[in-house]
């Protein structure tokens, strides 16, 4: 049976509840904002993240590939403000 969005969003929320002790122990925050049916994920980084130099590579690195590796539907993530 093949997943709904419903289901999707459920997975990537727990992935990033998952992630979110890690930022926040250097003093940032990253919040879901949106799972598009095309797989592209939306999150908002927030505090000591925003004009972070490392911030894309946590986004890209970190974040994106978690996603990736547990979730096929997930095409990429990005980031809005």
């Amino acid at each position: 049976m093949p997943k709904t969005l419903d289901d999707i969003r459920s997975q990537v929320a727990d992935i990033i509840r998952q992630l979110r002790p890690a930022v926040q122990g250097d003093g940032g925050d990253i919040e879901l904002v949106d799972v598009a049916e095309d797989g592209i994920v939306t999150v908002r980084l927030l505090g000591a993240c925003i004009g972070c130099p490392s911030a894309a590579i946590t986004l890209k690195m970190g974040v994106e590939q978690s996603l990736k590796d547990n979730i096929p539907e997930v095409t990429k993530v990005v980031c809005v403000e």
